[in-house]
């Protein structure tokens, strides 16, 4: 069983930045698929940025140009780093883990991931 730790979220003004972090510890990390999805009161869970293996990224169209995602192998940790946040980035957020190669262009489905940790709040509000 894979347990997943986020944490780092917060509440911004806009314009600010906050980085996420999810610790998988205990895994063989570098083999996993990884993704960031996010979920706001009322909505669907939807896919905000992936990573593969190989290390392919994929990003929502909403936060292209503002998010990054990174992986530390050696730290078995996912990042999110968040900039010009905007109040429509308000929401849960959810680290995502797949015990096996995803495709690019599945990195922001749902149902490509078997593993999630519980969220961390974000809440970009004036």
């Amino acid at each position: 069983q894979v347990q997943l730790m986020e944490s780092g979220g917060g509440s911004v003004q806009p314009g600010g930045s906050l980085r996420l972090s999810c610790a998988a510890p205990g895994t063989t990390y570098s083999r996993y698929s990884m993704a960031w999805f996010r979920q706001a009161p009322g909505k669907e869970r939807e896919g905000v940025a992936g990573v593969n293996s190989l290390g392919s990224t994929r990003f929502a169209d909403s936060v292209k140009g503002r998010f990054t995602i990174s992986r530390d192998n050696a730290k078995n940790t996912l990042y999110l780093q968040m900039n010009n946040l905007k109040p429509g980035d308000t929401g849960m957020y959810y680290c995502a883990a797949a015990a096996f190669q995803i495709y690019t262009l599945s990195l922001l489905k749902v149902d490509q991931y078997q593993y999630w940790g519980q969220g961390t709040q974000v809440t970009v509000s004036s």
